[in-house]
């Protein structure tokens, strides 16, 4: 099996540039319940990539040592619940350490009608969720959540077998699957795939994938301003902000006929908004 291919092309169909008729909201509100106390920055990250993808506002929960680097670094994010259409978390968490009242909100969230970006920490909690979801584990946590569903160890040896495992445990969860690694798979159960091989291994770093989760969850909360909230909808989402995010990956690390050099996540949200304007004008491709 070889899942076709993600393009620019195809990422510009799931991005809009802003009119003079839109406002903050019909651009998107994305929410991100991200960070903790150990890993404050995944909050910070998560949200700096939200807002250079594009969206029209971010709200963030979560604790206060999080909030306060996300405000300091992006004073425009709102620390108050409301509004939003689409949710990213687990990001920067661990499932041993939350506590009671963070996994009664994390479930209110996934037993929600809003497009769900389930990352890291929350995994745990992805299963029977009534919510539209899209996991986004790597190697080691799809055999996690694969267990969690009653599933077999994936065979990761090639990327013809990982683009299977993915198939089967969207089919099993009901969701989309964003298996990351060196190529992306992105699947859903009714046999929609594809790969995304846009990035650089020196993505291979601390925070880039909450970076993704942040670009993603902005990207799907644009989608669904814009009424596009279907399952393959979901999927063109998730494909989109792993190509944004490769490419920017590239972008930032300089490869231009070479092979670029050393990046942080950082460097990949700061170069977001490149990306994006290059996809909408089709100067990147």
């Amino acid at each position: 099996m070889t899942a076709k291919e993600w393009t620019g092309e195809d990422a510009s169909h799931a991005l809009r540039r802003p009119t003079a008729l839109d406002d903050k909201y019909s651009r998107g509100v994305v929410g991100l319940r991200t960070g903790s106390a150990r890993y404050p920055g995944a909050a910070m990250l998560g949200v700096e990539a939200a807002w250079r993808t594009g969206t029209g506002m971010v709200r963030y929960l979560g604790p206060e040592r999080a909030q306060d680097l996300v405000l300091q670094r992006r004073p425009e994010t709102v620390t108050a619940d409301g509004r939003v259409q689409a949710w990213v978390i687990g990001s920067g968490t661990d499932a041993a350490e939350r506590d009671a009242a963070e996994t009664a909100a994390l479930r209110g969230i996934l037993n929600g009608d809003l497009p769900v970006v389930v990352d890291a920490g929350a995994l745990d909690l992805v299963v029977g969720a009534a919510a539209p979801v899209v996991v986004t584990p790597h190697a080691r946590e799809l055999d996690r959540l694969r267990a969690d569903l009653g599933l077999s160890r994936a065979d990761a040896t090639d990327d013809a077998a990982r683009e299977e495992a993915a198939l089967e445990t969207a089919a099993a969860l009901g969701g989309v699957v964003l298996l990351k690694g060196a190529v992306t798979i992105v699947a859903t159960g009714d046999g929609w795939v594809r790969r995304v091989g846009a990035g650089t291994p020196w993505l291979a770093t601390a925070g880039t994938g909450d970076v993704l989760a942040g670009v993603l969850g902005a990207v799907t909360a644009g989608a669904v301003a814009a009424d596009r909230r279907g399952l393959d909808d979901l999927a063109a989402c998730a494909a989109t902000a792993a190509w944004l995010h490769g490419t920017a990956g590239r972008v930032a690390s300089g490869i231009s006929g070479g092979e670029g050099g050393p990046i942080t996540a950082l460097d990949v949200a700061e170069a977001l908004p490149r990306v994006v304007a290059g996809v909408l004008s089709d100067s990147i491709g």
